[in-house]
């Protein structure tokens, strides 16, 4: 037999085949759709028993990974409301308890007695605020409130606070107490160890301020492409001038403008002056270069952001 009329009964096998199946599964759609309407006709015991006999594939939801939630009281801190509450109980007097800061103390801590001050006491303070938060236990904390004066005297209070399984609330739950101030915390040394002379860099960096601190030039002119800066407004200062620079990297101190591209971290110390008087300040820069200049390219105060057009 030929090749040709070898492949031919192989060639018309193949759609016979296909016809087939399709007529089977054809078969099975009637046969299901005859089922169905006879098990509605049954009534509604039989269609129940017809769809739980009736196998069900359901696909899974993909797993999610939970969102982790903060709590309120892991995030409260009762600092700003012992605050309040030692400004207004150093400013009541027991004798007065109608005052509105005797009220508002007894309304923060109601089994707190009110101080009794001599005639000559000394003088409420000018400012309270709260340095140091300490959470004791479940919903016990203890603050520590610096009181300072106008004679520049600072008192501190430690005050034991309650808050509410949630934080949403808080009391005072005894009388402040004097303790000891905090101890002053030992600093490493600085990271800006290389002396940065008079050149091309320490130059930049006094345009750069002098344009930011008092208006005098455009601010853009002296930043790095990308970066966004805007100037102090209004100009708090008529002049500044830069006393020292120093810098993370070596490649600050060169006489010479290194190749563009290169990063240096900097802090400035200047000094600033207005109709009032001289004020020293520092601010810390990183520098890039440029077409053989520096400019800057972030002040790590936080006011300059990379992206965006200049």
């Amino acid at each position: 037999m030929s090749p040709g009329k070898q492949a031919a009964p192989s060639e018309a096998a193949a759609p016979m085949a296909a016809g087939a199946r399709l007529e089977a599964m054809r078969r099975r759609v009637r046969l299901s759709r005859v089922a169905v309407w006879t098990v509605i006709a049954a009534g509604p015991i039989a269609l129940a028993v017809a769809v739980a006999s009736t196998p069900t594939t359901v696909a899974a939801a993909p797993a999610t990974k939970p969102t982790p939630v903060r709590t309120a009281t892991a995030a409260t801190d009762p600092g700003g409301y012992a605050q309040v509450f030692v400004t207004a109980w150093l400013r009541s007097d027991a004798n007065d308890e109608t005052s509105a800061q005797a009220r508002l103390a007894q309304s923060m801590a109601p089994d707190v007695e009110l101080p009794d001050p001599a005639a000559d006491a000394h003088s409420a303070p000018q400012s309270v605020t709260a340095v140091r938060s300490a959470q004791r236990g479940t919903g016990a904390w203890s603050v520590t409130v610096a009181a300072q004066y106008a004679d520049g005297s600072v008192r501190y209070y430690a005050v034991p606070v309650a808050s509410d399984h949630a934080g949403a609330s808080f009391t005072v739950t005894g009388a402040p107490g004097v303790v000891a101030g905090p101890a002053r915390a030992e600093v490493p040394n600085s990271s800006y160890a290389v002396t940065v002379p008079e050149g091309d860099l320490s130059s930049a960096v006094g345009q750069f301020l002098t344009a930011y601190l008092t208006g005098a030039g455009e601010v853009d002119r002296y930043l790095a492409p990308g970066v966004n800066l805007t100037a102090v407004s209004p100009a708090p200062y008529t002049a500044v001038a830069v006393q020292q620079v120093s810098a993370i990297e070596e490649a600050a101190a060169a006489e010479k403008v290194p190749a563009d591209g290169t990063t240096v971290h900097i802090l400035a110390s200047a000094e600033a002056r207005d109709a009032s008087g001289r004020w020293p300040l520092a601010y810390e820069l990183t520098l890039k270069t440029r077409s053989g200049r520096w400019e800057v390219a972030a002040l790590q105060s936080g006011t300059a952001q990379d992206g965006g057009g200049r």
